[in-house]
């Protein structure tokens, strides 16, 4: 067993640390994006917070410390190690808080389904007292469990078990940022929001990804775990005929980012997972959007992994598991919007109500590349099934999306990336 001592700034023992021997014993806070490893090494590549002086290196084991690690998301080169749980619904006293300490103004979920059902109130956006408790309450929330991540900054997990929950990692409009060997776990919104004309019945909308990437270049992500654990969507009650959501997405890349890579991680029990361009009419992300995803997992996800507006979108050597008791899976690569997709040697493994011909689901998609796929042990050619099998009301697929990929590593047949990302991938598995 391995012990740390960590100080405070005066020298008194601000906390013991324990990690199992020979688990984080490799300083990792200042490695950097190997070359030709995805978009993010494209051009100046992505080095995060390695030229950090010693004085903006910090070791967090609370909200608090992290917050003035993070300084409002400033530029400043910054190293950051997480140390055990950090959890964002905490006061500045390190205390616990719940939904009901955000609440204000009168709000209770009583109240607002009482106030906007659709049967009494219509088709109209919620507006008046509860909605606005509702805003005021979730700006509480925000103010405790946003945490925004500025330029040229490294956030690493200590050892095996460093985790962040409740948070919702944002950064915004930065550039050079690495986010390694971290779970990231259950961004619980308490104040979901009905959308009535959502999807044309209605559906609740709900604020916070585990991780979002807005805005922003150069940023790799490897060796994360990111999950709904301790709050599943699938275990919540229906409201107004439905699920009464309190996540969104795991890891969304969005709003013009661009030059992201995605490795060796794990998104698992969760519905929307991964979304990259966030509206058919921003044709401003067309030229970005740049992103691979390599040697990744995703396991129990129901949906969008990932889903793909406008981006040259590399994803190779990723393990899909769908098990016996997912909850309503839909599909795992979504084609929207001029988006240019290569998918290769990703293997995807699933129960036998779940067919080959699901895998796959475009919206206004025009475009998809597909090699050395299996499913189920067995080669699979997911354009030609999805050409096969789509709806009257969708278009084909053609295999031309304008581009080859360059930026990347070995990539090894699915068989074998299907047994290394089983292995090695997720948070705590960093060699």
């Amino acid at each position: 067993m391995k012990r740390v001592l960590q100080l405070t700034a005066a020298g008194g023992l601000l906390a013991v640390l324990s990690t199992p021997a020979g688990a984080g014993t490799r300083d990792i806070s200042r490695d950097t994006l190997p070359a030709n490893d995805g978009w993010a090494s494209y051009g100046t590549g992505t080095t995060g917070g390695a030229a950090a002086d010693d004085a903006h290196v910090y070791t967090v084991t609370d909200r608090a410390g992290l917050v003035r690690a993070l300084d409002g998301g400033s530029d400043t080169p910054k190293i950051i190690k997480i140390a055990g749980t950090i959890d964002a619904n905490t006061d500045d006293d390190g205390d616990r808080l719940d939904c009901a300490d955000y609440a204000t103004g009168g709000y209770s979920l009583k109240k607002y389904l009482a106030a906007y059902d659709p049967r009494t109130w219509g088709s109209a956006p919620p507006s008046g007292p509860q909605e606005e408790a509702r805003q005021a309450s979730a700006a509480r929330q925000a103010e405790r469990v946003v945490l925004p991540v500025g330029s040229n900054t490294t956030i690493v997990g200590l050892g095996s078990r460093a985790v962040l929950k409740g948070g919702s990692l944002q950064v915004t409009d930065a550039d050079n940022v690495i986010v390694r060997n971290l779970e990231l776990r259950d961004a619980y919104d308490c104040f979901p929001v009905w959308q009535p004309n959502k999807g044309g019945l209605g559906d609740w909308k709900t604020a916070y990804d585990t991780l979002w990437v807005r805005g922003s270049t150069h940023v790799w992500v490897d060796h994360i775990t990111a999950s709904d654990k301790g709050h599943p969507d699938e275990k919540e009650p229906t409201y107004f005929g439905r699920n009464y959501l309190r996540h969104d997405g795991l890891l969304d890349i969005t709003n013009g980012s661009d030059l992201v890579t995605v490795s060796w991680s794990r998104f698992a029990d969760h519905d929307k997972a991964m979304l990259i361009g966030n509206s058919d009419t921003a044709t401003g992300d067309s030229g970005k959007l740049r992103v691979t995803l390599h040697h990744n997992e995703f396991e129990s996800v129901v949906q969008r992994a990932p889903r793909v507006r406008f981006g040259q979108v590399h994803v190779y050597n990723n393990r899909y598991v769908v098990p016996e008791d997912v909850h309503d899976y839909r599909y795992s690569i979504g084609v929207s919007t001029e988006s240019a997709i290569r998918a290769e040697n990703n293997a995807f493994t699933t129960p036998g109500y779940v067919e080959a011909a699901d895998l796959v689901k475009s919206w206004n998609g025009t475009a998809l590349h597909t090699s050395g796929n299996v499913f189920n042990g067995y080669p699979v050619d997911l354009l030609t099934i999805y050409d096969a099998y789509n709806s009257a009301s969708e278009r084909d697929l053609t295999a031309d999306v304008g581009w080859t990929p360059t930026l990347h590593t070995k990539i090894d047949n699915a068989a074998t990336a299907d047994r290394e990302v089983a292995r090695g991938a997720g948070a705590g598995r960093i060699p």
